[in-house]
């Protein structure tokens, strides 16, 4: 089976590596890579060109309007075209290619956001503020929640205790459920296929919406406060300005955040009265679930590789954690219509403030400084969630790198 390639290995399509330098170092020599040090913070950024951190208002608002154009170009479509089609067979087809088309768009829009949220969009904090809390809210995103958590799963990274999103468990696991002569029923079905199946489609339809009412997924160190009460389980909700997930000088924002929830929910009722309850669910509804789908997807395939570590507290480091992401391919799609964030995560991680579109520039530059310590995978992407999701499921201490995590794969 194909792996994981560090740097300066390509992919042919039948996912066979191909040596590009001369004297090529086997990707098979762990104890080699956890030998050689990790670079520093300054060497890496010296080695990319100043320009790459120089974002541009009018580049963001370029991208921002051909997005915005496209989102309004398909409802324009939809509402013109598929009411007319004779057969309901070709309705249903119609607004099932457009949902899937939609969702793909407005997962577009859903990163510019993602990009003010790290003051990438633009020089200015305030347009990047306004813009990002438009796009997300109309998204029915809460945009400064989600700013402040996102903001800290970047400080800690693959930490195990402090990351906000996708920390995995450790072995041991859940406690057993019941069983029968002694055999753990739960071992019994966990992995059947349809099990799987029925688990991942959970993932990845209500995985965001756990993450935003439950703070899901998140370290045991990750809250900022302690709540407590017979409603604590609850008070890690990103739309309550007093949860446990923000500081007490974040309360106003979380506010703001809900202010804009308020709006685009109080537009959608307007404009179920004008085109009908179900039209409105055919156009926003169904995009919104596939947008969180492939959020999911994106966030959770960047921080679980099976080459890549967690750390502990005591192994932890803002460059390890950075190191242990992975940037693979979406094709046409991901380059274009996802800005890239898929390809060129392992420097967005690295520094977040380079835009989208200086982000090819600066990988190529930092490749040589990080060699065999920079990941992509050019497997296929919904192939490798799959393969992800079944086979990786906790993660245990690396006796030969202290600090280190890595994961269980389930044979």
């Amino acid at each position: 089976m194909a792996t994981a390639t560090r740097h300066r290995m390509s992919f042919s399509a039948t996912s066979t590596a191909t040596m590009v330098v001369e004297q090529p170092k086997p990707r098979s020599t762990p104890a080699k890579l956890k030998v050689e040090p990790f670079p520093d913070m300054q060497t890496i950024r010296d080695a990319i060109p100043p320009h790459c951190f120089e974002s541009s208002l009018w580049t963001g608002l370029y991208y921002v309007a051909r997005d915005l154009t496209m989102v309004s170009a398909l409802v324009w479509a939809a509402l013109t075209f598929i009411p007319t089609l004779p057969s309901p067979v070709y309705r249903t087809a119609a607004w099932i290619a457009y949902g899937y088309l939609q969702g793909l768009v407005c997962t577009g829009v859903w990163i510019l956001g993602h990009e003010c949220g790290h003051g990438s969009f633009s020089k200015y904090g305030a347009v990047n503020d306004f813009v990002g809390w438009a796009l997300h809210s109309f998204l029915l995103v809460p945009f400064f929640s989600w700013k402040f958590s996102h903001h800290r799963h970047h400080r800690f990274h693959n930490h195990i205790d402090k990351d906000m999103v996708f920390t995995p468990r450790t072995v041991g696991g859940p406690p057993k459920t019941e069983g029968i002569a002694a055999v753990d029923l739960h071992e019994m079905v966990e992995d059947t296929p349809i099990v799987q199946v029925v688990k991942l489609l959970a993932h990845q339809l209500f995985g965001w919406q756990s993450y935003l009412f439950l703070n899901a997924s998140a370290g045991k160190a990750s809250a900022q406060r302690d709540v407590k009460g017979l409603a604590a389980w609850f008070r890690v909700s990103h739309f309550d300005p007093f949860s446990a997930v923000f500081r007490p000088s974040e309360a106003r924002f979380i506010f703001y955040s809900d202010i804009g929830l308020a709006i685009t929910l109080t537009g959608l009722y307007f404009a179920s009265q004008v085109v009908g309850v179900s039209t409105v669910l055919l156009l926003y509804a169904v995009p919104y679930f596939w947008v969180h789908h492939w959020l999911v997807a994106i966030t959770y395939l960047h921080h679980t590789h099976p080459d890549l570590p967690h750390y502990t507290e005591e192994g932890w480091s803002y460059v390890k954690g950075a190191l242990s992401t992975v940037d693979r391919d979406f094709g046409f799609i991901g380059k274009h219509i996802f800005h890239g964030i898929i390809e060129k995560h392992v420097v967005h991680h690295l520094f977040p403030r380079i835009p989208f579109y200086h982000a090819d520039e600066a990988t190529e530059a930092i490749k040589p400084i990080l060699g065999d310590r920079y990941t992509c995978d050019n497997r296929s992407f919904l192939g490798q969630l799959w393969q992800a999701f079944t086979t990786l499921r906790y993660v245990e201490h690396d006796p030969t790198d202290p600090g280190a995590l890595r994961w269980v794969k389930k044979k």
